[in-house]
C-alpha cells in the first residue's frame, strides 16, 4: 500500500534545521514496517538526515558549505535571481533532494541521534513543499 502526504513548510532562514516533528506531525499512523522517503520540490533547497542533538552541528554544516560552494564565486554566470542562488543550487545537489528512512513497528527507525533536516540555502527563501511517500 502506498500513502502520500504533502507538507507546506513555512520559510525558514538561510541554515540546517531539524524537520523531523513536522514530518511526523502530519503522517496520521505509519504501517507496522515499510518506508517513508521525504522529498523536497526544490533545488535550492536539500534534505539529509544528521545528528539532531547538538546544533552546533548544524552552525559547522552552514560554515563548511559555504567555504566549500561560496556565494560570491566569480565562475558563475546563473546570477539574475541573486548571488545565493547558484551557489544554493549546487549545495542542494550535493545533498540531495530526498531522504528515505526505514519503519520498523510502526516507527520511523531513525538512529538515537538521527533528524530529518531541512537544509535551506537561500537567503531569502519562500516556503518549501515536501512530498512524504509511505510504501507497506
Amino acid at each position: 500500500m502506498v500513502s502520500q502526504y504533502e507538507i507546506i513548510l513555512s520559510p525558514y532562514k538561510r541554515g540546517f534545521h531539524l524537520i523531523t516533528s513536522k514530518v511526523l506531525e502530519k503522517l496520521k499512523e505509519l504501517p507496522q514496517s515499510g518506508i517513508c522517503n521525504v522529498f523536497i520540490h526544490h533545488t535550492s533547497a536539500a534534505l539529509t538526515i544528521n545528528e539532531n542533538a547538538d546544533a552546533s552541528v548544524r552552525a559547522d554544516f552552514e560554515t563548511f558549505f559555504n567555504a566549500i560552494v561560496p556565494d560570491a564565486f566569480k565562475g558563475f554566470t546563473h546570477i539574475l535571481e541573486g548571488s545565493d542562488d547558484m551557489s544554493a543550487h549546487i549545495k542542494a545537489s550535493i545533498l540531495g533532494y530526498s531522504v528515505t528512512i526505514p519503519i520498523e513497528n510502526s516507527k520511523l527507525k531513525l538512529g538515537t541521534w538521527q533528524g530529518i533536516y531541512l537544509c535551506e540555502f537561500r537567503n531569502d527563501a519562500s516556503s518549501r513543499k515536501i512530498t512524504v511517500t509511505i510504501i507497506s
